[in-house]
């Protein structure tokens, strides 16, 4: 057994023992327990960089290192899910990759559908944690079978309401922005609903309450427009709100496998300025709990600090705010005085 795969599978053998299993096990929890008494993300993405290296590393097919990438994925769910990590946005398939080689495409479709099929299985990870799948991107893109098994999915999953796992597949920021936009402008161009037809035949007793609810009818569709007709009523909140992930929180954390430090083209909109970057070293199958839950305390540690910070700014400002009463109330008073 020699090689990268040779000592990963020791590894697995090793750690598969009955007390090294039960023993990692107690101290996955312990320190999970710990990641749970200070702040925790709320959403979590992922760009899973490095499953081809892994696979040139051990000597393996293209395939089984994704299909590695995959099973490394349903173990950070579970820990993201245990710690109370409420949304996960995972980097699937970019848009970009249908350029890679026909075989590697067909390859990385297959394991999709396996892996989903797996994912939504009744009583699996999803329901035990009452997490829901929504598939993000341009599914349009994806052949009949596989669109198949995103449906059944999302379908399969969608009474869950805890949390949520966005796969992005196929997706590209710049195109959810762009369909953003595209979406909002469709819908500022859109004609208003017509009018109710007014009645054909009506009783000479009803003939006043039809005329008016014609007339009101008729004065509501004309001063009725489209809901962003006016241009200025656009925001950055209508841009979101029509985003791929609308409905999940801000993105707190976002990280990126494999040493390789830039978004490619990953929730570019979504990255505001509380969001913190890691860019981690570590080939994406070999990402694990260790490599994780230090990136996960030092979040909490940090938001720590933000949140006292805040307190102390927001204190000083209410301090600030009162002397500035008693000081116009120390001036209308010495006013007072003067005129008496």
């Amino acid at each position: 057994m020699s090689g990268p795969h040779g000592s990963s599978k020791a590894k697995k053998w090793l750690l598969s023992s009955p007390p090294i299993e039960w023993g990692v096990t107690m101290l996955q929890s312990a320190f999970i327990n710990s990641v749970k008494q200070g702040p925790v993300p709320q959403h979590v993405a992922f760009v899973m960089d490095g499953n081809r290296r892994y696979a040139r590393k051990s000597h393996l097919e293209t395939a089984e290192g994704h299909s590695l990438g995959f099973e490394a994925l349903a173990r950070i769910l579970e820990i993201c899910y245990k710690s109370g990590v409420k949304a996960v946005t995972v980097y699937a398939f970019s848009i970009e990759n249908f350029k890679r080689s026909k075989y590697e495409v067909d390859a990385l479709m297959d394991i999709a559908k396996i892996k989903l099929h797996q994912l939504s299985q009744h009583g699996d990870l999803m329901d035990r944690y009452g997490a829901s799948i929504r598939v993000l991107g341009q599914t349009s893109m994806v052949s009949p079978d596989v669109l198949e098994e995103i449906e059944r999915a999302t379908e399969m999953t969608k009474h869950n309401t805890k949390a949520i796992l966005n796969i992005c597949f196929p997706y590209t920021s710049r195109d959810e922005i762009t369909t953003s936009i595209r979406n909002i402008v469709s819908l500022s161009t859109a004609p208003p609903p017509s009018p109710p037809a007014s009645p054909l035949h009506s009783d000479s007793s009803d003939n006043s309450s039809s005329t008016h609810t014609s007339a009101t009818a008729t004065a509501n569709h004309l001063s009725s427009s489209p809901p962003y007709a006016d241009i200025e009523s656009i925001t950055e909140q209508t841009i979101e709100d029509h985003l791929f992930t609308n409905g999940s929180p801000p993105l707190d954390l976002l990280i990126r496998t494999s040493g390789v430090q830039r978004l490619s083209d990953f929730m570019l909109w979504q990255c505001h300025k509380d969001t913190e970057i890691e860019f981690v070293d570590v080939l994406w199958p070999d990402f694990d709990l260790w490599t994780f839950l230090p990136i996960l305390i030092n979040w909490g540690i940090k938001r720590k600090k933000t949140i006292e910070r805040e307190l102390r700014e927001e204190a000083a400002s209410r301090r600030r705010d009162e002397r500035g009463v008693r000081s116009k109330g120390d001036v209308k008073r010495g006013t007072a005085k003067k005129v008496a």
